[in-house]
Parts: structure tokens; sequence; C-alpha cells
């Protein structure tokens, strides 16, 4: 299915060889102060190395599941009894302060994120078109322009570029330089997508602390946090060039959330309206970003690529030997081949390392969507076979009115599964809103609980 200035098709075999090729190497992002694109907090190379280790997540993500599983036999062996400092005032104040942290932090990300699109992204109406839009999107490292990326090849095994003018792009040991700007990588994605990693080992305070309060968790909920863990690994340490739909999106769709839950934790009682639309855009995010990632895999565009005759072909074949990039010696010809261009098709994604990190993310988002899917279904049908049995209630409620209560019930379901302790302060929020008015949201009067 070729198009004027992109294509889409199956990607190469080579690049869903697994394991990954673990020599792709990845750089950190510029230090502090030494660039006008560099982050305002200086990580030292070390730390965001020692951090991408595989053994880190992997580690963490066992110990926190196996920690989960034991402490639901233990609050099932004590009758899911509320542990005693989940009573206390500063437990009360500890859930707040970790929802507005979490809002913060997701509402700084995004916007920082929201910085580096608007500084790297190209308009697929510019001169470039829809070329420029697609490599500007779809190649992380390197400066500005098409055909100046800097990727990595799985047929060399090598760091290599396009560009004419090659110098600042690789690094003498052959990685792309993180001092050159102008897309996505160095200009802010290796420092919010890293610090976005991180956040995924903190987060799983949400589940501790619904266990403290004698609840238990969900397998789904240790899945979806241990699984985030892996997902943003994968993305980082390979370098993958959709993980900045992960940042980005659900950075956004977190501060959100975590300031509904903010706002619950107060006991204030929330639009029903406004609910939906927080679930709506959960789900939305789960289909828009998985689809999205898949697309990287299939599609290719074509750039502008100096011409080289056979004597300089030859000259290539040898510099490849010598570990230089094909450009540097493009660039040694340039006078003698100057304006003779061809056009060459680029992939979206070149290594399998990031191969693989986007279909762990995708397949990683595909058991939440089903699970939306089927809750909806579920709660639809058992909300209609129900109706059928309280014929006055179905008196009282159109279809339109049924359908919504059947969506925001599958919605509840849903959050219950997948954030836990966030959905179960609203709930405690809305009882307690409804508890002081003396009766429910249908009118009936409510019962005291034993």
């Amino acid at each position: 299915m070729a198009f004027e200035s992109f294509s889409v098709s199956l990607p190469e075999a080579s690049l869903f060889q697994f394991p990954p090729n673990p020599n792709a190497g990845f750089i950190p992002p510029p230090p502090a102060g030494s660039t006008s694109f560099a982050p305002p907090i200086d990580i030292p190379d070390h730390i965001y190395h020692a951090v991408l280790d595989p053994k880190v997540p992997l580690t963490i993500a066992a110990v926190y599941a196996v920690t989960a599983k034991v402490l639901n036999i233990y609050n099932k062996s004590t009758g899911k009894k509320p542990w005693a400092i989940s009573k206390t005032r500063a437990f009360r104040w500890f859930v707040i302060a970790h929802n507005v942290f979490l809002a913060v932090y997701s509402a700084w990300t995004w916007w920082g994120m929201l910085g580096v699109m608007r500084r790297t992204m190209v308009s697929p109406l510019g001169p470039q078109g829809v070329a420029g839009f697609l490599d500007s999107v779809c190649q992380i490292n390197g400066p500005a322009g098409l055909g100046n990326a800097a990727f990595y090849s799985e047929d060399t095994k090598s760091w290599q570029t396009f560009s004419p003018s090659p110098d600042g792009i690789l690094t003498p040991e052959g990685l792309p330089s993180r001092f050159t700007g102008g897309r996505v990588w160095n200009e802010g994605l290796a420092f919010y997508g890293w610090l976005f990693y991180l956040s995924k080992f903190y987060e799983v305070f949400d589940t501790l602390i619904i266990l403290a309060k004698g609840k238990l968790s969900s397998t789904l909920q240790t899945y979806h946090h241990a699984g985030a863990m892996l997902c943003m690994w994968a993305g980082i340490r390979y370098m993958s060039v959709p993980i900045w739909i992960f940042v980005f999106f659900n950075s956004f769709i977190h501060a959100v959330m975590y300031t509904y839950y903010t706002i619950t934790a107060f006991k204030i009682r929330v639009p029903m309206f406004i609910k939906r639309t927080l679930t709506s855009m959960q789900i939305t995010q789960f289909l828009v970003g998985a689809s999205c990632a898949m697309l990287h895999s299939f599609i290719s565009y074509t750039i502008p690529v100096i011409a080289v005759s056979q004597t300089d072909a030859a000259a290539s074949s040898v510099s490849a030997a010598a570990n230089r990039s094909v450009a540097a010696v493009a660039a040694g010809v340039l006078d003698s081949v100057k304006g003779a261009y061809t056009h060459q098709a680029m992939p979206c994604v070149t290594s399998n390392g990031a191969t693989w990190a986007v279909w762990l993310n995708v397949v990683y988002l595909a058991p939440l969507t089903y699970l939306f899917v089927s809750f909806f279904i579920e709660s639809y049908t058992r909300r209609s076979h129900n109706s059928q049995t309280r014929k006055a209630a179905a008196r009282r409620l159109s279809n339109v009115q049924l359908a919504e209560r059947a969506g925001w019930d599958a919605a509840k379901g849903l959050e219950r599964e997948v954030y836990g302790e966030s959905n179960e302060q609203a709930i405690d929020s809305d009882t307690e809103t409804k508890k002081a008015n003396g009766k429910t949201s249908n009118g009936r009067v409510l019962r005291s609980r034993k």
C-alpha cells in the first residue's frame, strides 16, 4: 500500500529476533545547563544507567507481586479487617499527599513533554510534507531535518546517519550525541521518560493503601503495576520511538485522574459526567496508544540520500568495517557528488530492541482494553436483565438512561480492578455524601451499617 512519501508494509523479520540486541546502547540526557534544551535537573550518568539494568524492574516487579499475594492471604485470614494504621489521621493525610504528589508530578511531566513535542514535531503541511512529519516523530535521535537522524541499523549492528553533515551527530564511540538538539530524545524524552519510568515503582503505594484498609488487591491490579514497570523500562532502555506516546498521554491522564482522587479524598462530591469522562479518557488512552504504537512497526517513508558512486561505495564498505557511519563517508565525497541525491525508504522502527519494546506495550495494553469491553457488555446485559424483573424502575428510565447507567457501572468495575484504592476513595466519598443527605441517589433512605 504505497503513497507519495510513505508506505505501509510488513516489517523486516530481523526486527523480531529475541532476545533483543543488548549492544544498541542508550544515552543519558544532556547535563543540566550544558545546552539550551538541557533538563532543569542533572542526572548522574552512572545512576541513569544503573536503574535501567534489567535486574532492577524484574526484581522490583517480582517482589511487588509476591508481597501483594502474601498480604492478600493475610487480609483474608483476618476477615479483611483494616490494619490499625489505616484508622489514623496520619494515614488519611498520607493518602491525600500521595494523590496530590502524583497529580502535580504527572501534570509537570505532561507540560514538559508538551514543550518537547512543540519544539520537535514538524507539521505534515510544511515544505517537507508527510515525510518530514513522520521523520520528526519516528526518529528520536540526531539533529532536526528530513534524513538527518541517527538510527540503529540491525544490518551493521551500529548507529548510522544519512545526513550530509554528520559532524556532531555520532560520538567517537559510535553513539548518538547527547548534545545535539532538534529531536525528542535529547530535547526532553530521555529526562522526562526516565523519571516517568521511576514513578511506576512509586505507584505501588496505591496497592499498599488498599491492603492497609483490609481490602484485597486484584490480580489485574498487580498485573497493571508490574507490567507498567517493565514496559517503561523497555521503552527507555532501547530508546523505542513510541514510548513518547506513553509518557505524553499517560502523564496527562494521571494528572486528571489523581486530581479527581484528591478531590474525592476531601469528601467533595464530583458530578457523574466528570466520572464518565475520566473513565472514557482512560479507555481511549489504551486504544489510541496501542494502535499508534503498532503502526510504528509498519510505516516507512522516503528520505533524500546522497548518491554514491561505485568507487565511493567501496570506500564506504572499508569505512564501515572501521566502524564509521555511512554519512561520514558520504560527507567526504560531498564535493564530487554535490547535488546528486536519490531517495531511500526509511522504516519508522529500525532496531529489534525498539520493536520488542513496542510490542511488549501492545501486549500489555490488550488485556486492559479487553477487560473494559467485557465489563461493559456484561454490565449492560445484567442491567437489562434486572430491569425486566423491576418493571416499576424500568418504566421510570428511558433506554438512553439505561445505557448510560450500564456504561458507568462498567467503568466503575474497571476502575476498581485497575486502580483499586483510587476508586475506593471515590466510592467512599460518594457514600459519605449520601449518608449526610440521608438518601441514596435514587431517593431511598439509607440503612445504617452494623
